[in-house]
């Protein structure tokens, strides 16, 4: 996640602030949209849920609630800060843990997963980095089990709504245009996953892409 055409790695100011800044940004919604997307994402009580790019946990604290006290749940981030707050917020769920790692590098869970989920990050990598994720995902992913991706609408930017004109096109880093306008699922499946579902939020802008691996 090196490249310099993305943003997906949060430090310093945005880091600090990063809950107030993307609930401005999102007129509050940002937080109720994480904790539907883990409602949505078939997670179930006794999970083993691993979570890419964990931020501030507020994903951790929701999985935490749905899986329960048999369920586990690792969440991978690099940005201190981010983990900080995270195992802040989540400091009395027992069945929560954190692991400082990049998601592009070859890692091994203590534990086969059930899920993986991911937020807002697959948009920010370039496709080398991508094809990396999902290899470290289907290493730790039990065959059957399931990958979800939160993350934006497949578009075309110039011909969408102000907000992802705005966002997508201006704000954000070259890579979240390319994403939006790629065939995402296609590029997936290809690497061993099948497409399960889609369910779309906010006027469409963004999408719950679920996958089960093969």
């Amino acid at each position: 996640m090196g490249s310099p055409r993305s943003k997906v790695e949060v430090k310093g100011f945005e880091a600090r602030y990063y809950d107030l800044l993307m609930g401005i940004l999102t007129l509050g919604q940002y937080n109720r949209w994480i904790r539907k997307a883990v409602r949505d994402s078939g997670a179930a009580p006794g999970w083993r849920v691993a979570e890419l790019g964990s931020g501030t946990g507020v994903a951790a604290c929701e999985f935490s609630r749905i899986i329960g006290e048999g369920g586990k749940y690792m969440g991978l981030d690099i940005g201190k800060e981010m983990m900080e707050k995270a195992r802040k917020r989540c400091s009395s769920r027992k069945n929560v843990d954190f692991l400082f790692q990049r998601i592009e590098e070859p890692f091994t869970l203590p534990f086969q997963a059930d899920l993986f989920f991911v937020s807002f990050v697959m948009h920010g990598l370039e496709d080398y980095d991508k094809e990396k994720v999902l290899a470290n995902v289907r290493e730790n992913l039990r065959p059957g089990g399931y990958f979800a991706v939160l993350d934006y609408s497949q578009m075309k930017v110039e011909s969408s709504w102000f907000l992802p004109k705005l966002i997508i096109g201006k704000l954000e880093c070259p890579l979240a245009r390319e994403f939006a306008e790629m065939d995402f699922p296609s590029f997936v499946e290809r690497r061993g996953f099948r497409f399960s579902n889609l369910k779309k939020y906010f006027l469409s802008m963004f999408s719950l892409y679920l996958f089960i691996r093969k």
